[in-house]
């Protein structure tokens, strides 16, 4: 019987050895492999040994929780990292989706533990004062997974609430509005002298840390690394220190030398008749005169009543209408939008949108989402909505070819000269139905030539087919971008044609089995040597040159 693996999900904290807790370091040194975001892989590099190492950019959180369940399912034991606590904007839920996806029943499946660590609420609040001693929450300004429009709902909804708040990803080089916003929200709720604590690389060699208030946070500079902490009505400046109070003001006065209550009155249920949800245990003359004779003098007995069903029979009296206690909750389940992404086309070989098609788009897209033509004949929209069916079943109706975007397979082809050269089309729609939106380590894809110009440069493409004397050329592993770009290898001339779909159908699935996450096609030929009995050759010239920062 196969060995089972096992899965730890790790938060490591801030980053410093000091604040990562004793499992976290078991469980890292327990694995067989480290996967993560590879910042935070350089991060815990001292606390590593033996360990086979997967390292990716950031936005691909997704390909690092699915290869972290396919090597724990081939009976690894396998370590998932996150800085902070895993579960709070990092990859437990992600992994646990993957999981899901797959069937996983915890009783059969693969083991998983969750390990936590020191979120960045708690660390940067510590390096503050004490500014998170209240009702408090976290807010993503990142709307890369999120709508604006519910975020901003979100940053309303707290700032209305008198919630001490924690920014997370509040500004990045490209998105940098939403932290104006969220600012100018937080002004209509909030007195512009709201203490405010930035802190950038909590525990980290580049600590900073920057104390100002609510109007004048945005004169600091704040970026992915940041994460900003703004105080409640009740927060306060001491020598340089945020402190918000414990909250019980009502109960007792820290100066004064006679409490209203003792220590240990303060947290007895009796000591907050204005809670809602409790049994006051008291009579009703206990409330004193000051209910100003609402209610009539009850029988000495212990009551009942909520306090909250007392509020119900004044309101009652005052209003002299009966008021029913609500016998469900009065909460409604808001339809929540989420960012629909996908591409559409006219066809595989058709490139000639109809006006139906173009107002069908207009209609579907609206006034929030976005249209972006592509230059593989393709447009991507990205539209805010609580249906997706509905929008994929309009845009079907006339006509669109739909795909998914991102780490996909997807077909590139020529207009075939207008349909004129037919002869290959039905093999370009057969490559289109059965790989088609398929999922991949990376983006993959395949251009489609119809005929020996190869005008439409299929040979940049990661798989490239040029239909030529009835029969097809194949090309492999293109670079397309970058400068050290290069075409795709000639690995087979002369293709007979029900051979084609088969073959590259092939190829497709050695590389979504066999390539790490990330791995471009052209990196897989290179490093595997052979794909499909195809012999890689390294024509390339034997030159350096000097990696630009955004290349792969």
């Amino acid at each position: 019987m196969a060995q089972k693996g096992k899965l730890f999900v790790v938060g490591f904290g801030p980053g410093d050895f000091k604040h990562i807790t004793t499992r976290a370091v078991e469980a890292l040194q327990e694995s067989d492999f480290i996967i993560g975001y590879k910042t935070y892989v350089e991060l815990i590099q001292d606390l590593l040994t033996d360990q086979a190492i997967i390292s990716t950019g950031m936005t691909e959180e997704v390909s690092r929780a699915q290869e972290a369940v396919k090597q724990a399912e081939n009976g690894k034991k396998v370590a998932v990292i996150s800085s902070g606590d895993a579960g709070v904007y990092g990859m437990a839920g992600l992994v646990y989706e993957v999981l899901i996806e797959k069937g996983w029943k915890e009783s059969t499946g693969v083991e998983i533990e969750i390990i936590p660590g020191i979120s960045a609420i708690n660390s940067c609040a510590s390096l503050l004062g004490a500014p998170v001693m209240h009702d408090s929450c976290t807010i993503s300004l990142s709307d890369h997974l999120t709508p604006w429009e519910l975020i901003a709902k979100r940053v309303e909804a707290a700032a209305q609430a008198d919630f001490v708040i924690a920014l997370y990803n509040p500004r990045s080089g490209r998105r940098t509005r939403q932290i104006v916003e969220t600012q100018r929200i937080l002004l209509k709720y909030r007195s512009p002298d709201t203490p405010v604590g930035l802190v950038k690389s909590a525990y980290r060699e580049r600590q900073e840390i920057t104390i100002t208030n609510l109007a004048e946070m945005l004169n600091h500079d704040i970026g992915m690394l940041t994460t900003v902490v703004i105080g409640n009505s009740s927060t306060f400046l001491y020598d340089n220190k945020i402190i918000t109070p414990r909250g019980y003001q009502r109960k007792y006065t820290l100066g004064s030398e006679k409490q209203p209550l003792k220590p240990h009155q303060r947290l007895k249920k009796e000591a907050e008749p204005w809670a809602m949800d409790q049994e006051t245990g008291l009579t009703q003359g206990s409330y004193g005169e000051a209910a100003v004779g609402l209610l009539t003098k009850a029988p000495e007995k212990k009551s009942t009543s909520t306090s909250y069903e007392v509020a119900l029979e004044a309101l009652s009296r005052v209003s002299g209408q009966s008021v029913v206690k609500p016998t469900t909750s009065s909460f409604v389940q808001q339809n929540i939008e989420s960012i629909f992404e996908l591409a559409v086309s006219p066809g595989v070989a058709n490139k000639q949108f109809t006006p139906q098609q173009m107002m069908t788009l207009a209609q579907v897209v609206g006034e929030k989402g976005t249209m972006e033509y592509t230059p593989n004949h393709k447009i991507v929209l990205k539209i805010p909505t609580t249906e997706p069916d509905l929008i994929t079943e309009k845009l079907q109706s006339v006509g669109f070819l739909l795909s998914p975007i991102g780490d996909v397979v997807t077909l590139k082809a020529c207009d075939f000269c207008d349909g004129e050269k037919e002869e290959p089309i039905p093999y370009a729609d057969e490559l289109q139905r059965v790989l088609g939106g398929m999922e991949m380590p990376k983006e993959l894809n395949i251009g489609f030539n119809g005929c020996g110009m190869a005008c439409y440069s299929a040979v940049m493409d990661d798989i490239g087919i040029v239909f030529r004397r009835g029969k097809f050329d194949l090309f492999v592993g293109a670079k397309p971008v970058g400068r050290t770009a290069h075409p795709g290898q000639p690995v087979a001339e002369g293709i007979e044609p029900d051979r084609l779909v088969e073959l590259i159908t092939n190829i497709v699935e050695e590389y979504k089995q066999n390539a790490h996450p990330n791995e471009r096609l052209f990196k897989y030929f290179k490093r595997a040597k052979k794909i499909q009995g195809f012999q890689y050759q390294d024509i390339a010239p034997k030159i350096h040159i000097e990696p630009a920062p955004c290349e792969d």
